[in-house]
Formats: C-alpha cells, structure tokens, sequence
C-alpha cells in the first residue's frame, strides 16, 4: 500500500495537529505503517531529532508528537520546512532539519520554488518506506493569494494525489460558511481532491448540529465524516503558545496540603513554551501564562520560557515593567527560572551581533554571567544529571552560550562532567528544553521552589510519569477518531484516494 492522507484546516489552530495525530495511532492500531508528514511549518515550538547523518535538526513539535502516535522516532524528514519568526516581518528557515537562511515575506517567494522541489522528493522518499503517510496541511488551502506557490496544501495533494480532508473549529463560530467557502475559493482540480469534512472541537447535542451536516453535504456534494468533541485533555504539545488559555491543562489537587502558583511570562517571541507543560502535569501545581505585572508578582514561581528573538524580549519586559517585578522577586529570595532565552536574558550583558544585531546590551543582572550570541547554531540532544546525581534529558536550540562567568553553581552537569546552567540563590537558568520531563529532576525542582517560596505545605507527588501522561495523550486521540469518526470512509480515502465524480462548487478560484 501506498496510501496517504491530506488533513487541512479551515484556519490555523482548527485542529489540524491533533487530528493527525489521532488519525495517525488509529492507522497503526491496525497495524499499518504510518508517519506523519508537513510539508512546511511555522512554529517556534521545535523539537531536536537525530538526523541521518548523526547531528541533531529541529523540525516542529506537533510532527514529533505525530511521530510518537505512530510509534516511531522522530524524524527530520517528516516537516522538511521550519520556519521560525524572529520578528513580525522575518523568520529563520529550517530546511531538514538544519536552519540555511533567513527570510522576510518579499524574498520568501524567491525560495519557495527550491523548497517545494525539497519537500516533493522528501515526500516521495517517505511514500516507499511507509505504508501511509498522514499530511498535515498548514492555515487554510483556501489561501488564494498563495495558491500559484503552495506546497503545502493543495500543491501537495496534487504532487501526491491525496484525498484531502478539511478540519472546521465549531468552538470558533462559522464552520458552516468556512467549510464551504473553503471549497468554494478552489478550482476544480484543487476541489477534485478534497473528499469531505470533520468538524472539530463541538460542545452540546449532537442533534441540533445534523440539520447544518445535511445542508453542508447537499451543497457542496462532500459527506461530513465525524463530529470530534472539545476535550479538555488535549493539552499538551500545543502547536502555538497562543493555543493555550491562561491555565495550563486541568489542574489536580495538591498532593500536600497547599498549591504551588507558576506564572510563565508569555513573551512576545516565545519559543518552546512547552516546556512550562511538565510542571502543569503535577498536582497542586497551577501554570498560568500571563504578560501581567501583578500575577508575576504574586506567583510562587516565575519562569522566563525561551525566545526566538532574547534581545527583543528583554526590552519588551522593561519596557512592561516585568523585568522590575522579576528583580524585586530575586532581591528577596523568592524564585525564579530562566530557560534558554529565558536564561540568557538574566545575564549580566548579552553579546548579540547575530539574532538582533544590537550589539552589547545589559541583561537582568541576576546571574553572574555573560552570553555571546555565535552565528552557528548549537542544534542537540543533551543528557547528564542534578544535584545528588538524579538523571536529566533534554535538549538545546540557541544562538547564545554563556562567554564569561562563573556562577555559584551549575543548575546541571552534562554526562562528560561540563557543567550546564547556573542556580544562585533563588535564581535558576539553563539551556536545556525539556528537562522538566525528567520525572525525578522535575519533583526536586518544585520542592525545592516551593521551600524558597514559602509553602511548606506543598509536596510533590511521588507518581506522576510525564512519558505516561503524553501517551495517555495520544490513545485519547487515537479514541476519539475510533469513537467519532467514520473510520471505514476514512480507510476507503487512504486505499483508494477521493472519490470520483466530486461536484464542481461554485464560483471556483477566482
């Protein structure tokens, strides 16, 4: 078999990610071998894999977290396109793993045909190893000012002739209308392909929703194929920070007698938020995102998350008045955490020609060190230990290293004894993504947050497996589509592509 499916999306955030990703551990609950694929991605949130030839790539968390609903490792080939905003008006492009330039939107279109010959032959290559690969698409492939360039959505299921299903946010208002003027903003070709609907995110009575299914199918001539119900498990591994509320998941009650309240600052350019979700997973542990003085303030905690743009961002916070709150709070022992821009940003100074071009800037001044920004990008998995030799794993993604310094003790050691982070009093940094899902390292962490914070009432659970938790996850996922979706039409997509004799719905592409 060679099968594949497209999963679009009326909008970006409709649910396309997760949809892929249950379709993905349905498929190989049947046995099927399934990998995930996007074309291009734009996401600061990125995951390290090991590449072919042995170095570590990025590619975009959601496809990581595809892969691991399919049981397989990770791989660079499976979003051959990243790109990572630094500002409003450029990104960093990400091309199999290893970044190769920056772009703005003007000189974007000058590249895009090299991209999509990279991104059909990655494609292609995938196709003789798998026996089915799930796509996911990117914003909407109603896109009409991109379609001549696109690669990423209908360009790609027609390179690969994909049956194409669209995924409509119902929590959002509208899916009616955007589902069908979806189809209706395409050409023939482009509408040939796309099989049908799923409308994602519903609350309420099935019923009071069928009359709108009816009238949908009868005027594009396209069957919905499942209605997927809001679900307040599915949480983790958010594809855009934005996509989270202002709480983290569902809060358990404390193990201990009191709560630990985590305020993460929601900077402007935030990379790897993901991060702060290892420490949503525990009981009694409340993680708020929040660009408020106040909340920073009151929180037990505060932690500094990465940035795709570390100069930027520590101005952003003086300029809101955070960076003040964050040093009263270190001036008087109550904690702190920076991580990888976060860490950076409580320097003393930051040498930064490369990502801003600012040149020498003051940090935070809350760790005594300095960070020098080099051209070439530290890329890697990374393994060692914490205090009294509990094991750490994670992973790094920066421009900037520490250049001078020496901080009253590191934060980690890396297995080959180098030392990683810094922790002085109160205040912690490291470079390290990922570290917090280190069950062990992570439940030291907290107590000993909490000791400094003053809630001595609080105590970490002894049982919470973050690994465990994200595959709960994933089998929720993979439930969901067995339980709500028409799983047979679906395989019937896959073994035989869209149906022919699909309607022309008017206009068509303008």
């Amino acid at each position: 078999m060679n099968g594949g499916l497209l999963v679009a999306g009326t909008t970006s955030d409709a649910g396309k990610s997760v949809v892929t990703a249950g379709i993905c551990r349905w498929l190989r609950r049947q046995g099927v071998r399934v990998a995930p694929f996007k074309a291009q991605n734009m996401s600061n949130n990125s995951a390290v894999v090991v590449g072919p030839d042995g170095r570590g790539g990025e590619i975009g968390r959601a496809q990581a977290m595809q892969a691991a609903a399919c049981g397989i490792p990770a791989d660079v080939r499976f979003n051959p396109v990243l790109l990572k905003p630094g500002s409003d008006h450029s990104s960093q492009v990400v091309v199999l793993g290893e970044a190769v330039d920056r772009v703005d939107a003007g000189n974007f279109r000058a590249l895009k045909s090299r991209l999509a010959g990279t991104v059909f032959a990655t494609f292609d290559q995938l196709r003789t190893e798998y026996d089915v690969i799930v796509c996911e698409g990117a914003g909407s492939p109603a896109e009409i000012n991109l379609r001549d360039s696109d690669f990423v959505n209908l360009g790609l299921a027609r390179h690969g002739r994909l049956p194409t299903v669209v995924v409509g946010d119902i929590d959002r208002g509208g899916v009616f209308a955007a589902m069908f003027g979806t189809v209706a903003l395409l050409d023939k070709a482009d509408q040939d392909l796309v099989a049908g609907f799923v409308v994602n995110k519903f609350r309420g009575d099935r019923g009071l929703l069928q009359p709108g299914i009816d009238m949908l199918e009868r005027v594009t001539g396209r069957p919905t194929y499942g209605v997927l119900p809001w679900h307040l498990d599915l949480w983790l591994d958010a594809e855009d920070s934005l996509a989270y509320g202002s709480t983290l998941g569902r809060p358990a009650a404390p193990h201990g007698s009191e709560w630990l309240d985590v305020a993460v600052v929601r900077l402007p350019r935030v990379s790897n938020a993901t991060d702060a979700e290892a420490l949503a997973t525990e009981p009694g542990v409340r993680v708020r995102l929040t660009i408020e003085p106040a909340d920073v303030a009151a929180a037990d905690l505060v932690v500094l998350p990465g940035s795709k743009s570390t100069v930027d961002d520590l101005r952003w916070l003086r300029e809101t008045g955070l960076a003040d709150v964050i040093s009263r709070r270190a001036a008087t022992g109550r904690p702190v955490l920076g991580i990888c821009g976060g860490y950076q940003m409580l320097a003393r100074a930051i040498h930064d020609d490369v990502e801003s071009g600012r040149g020498t800037v003051d940090g935070l001044g809350l760790l005594p060190i300095e960070v020098t920004f080099d051209p070439r990008k530290t890329v890697t998995l990374a393994s060692g230990t914490a205090e009294g030799g509990v094991p750490v794993r994670g992973y790094e993604i920066h421009h900037g290293y520490v250049s001078a310094g020496a901080p009253p003790a590191p934060l980690l050691t890396y297995l080959d004894g180098r030392p990683e982070g810094a922790r002085d009093g109160a205040v912690f940094g490291t470079h390290w993504h990922g570290a917090f899902e280190s069950d062990a390292f992570r439940r030291g962490f907290l107590a000993e947050a909490a000791r400094l914070a003053g809630r001595t009432g609080f105590a970490p659970a002894p049982d919470t497996v973050f690994a465990a938790v994200r595959e709960r996850t994933l089998d929720l996922l993979g439930d969901l589509v067995e339980e709500h979706l028409d799983t047979d039409a679906l395989w019937r997509l896959v073994e035989r592509g869209a149906p022919d004799g699909l309607p022309f719905v008017p206009p068509g592409a303008p």
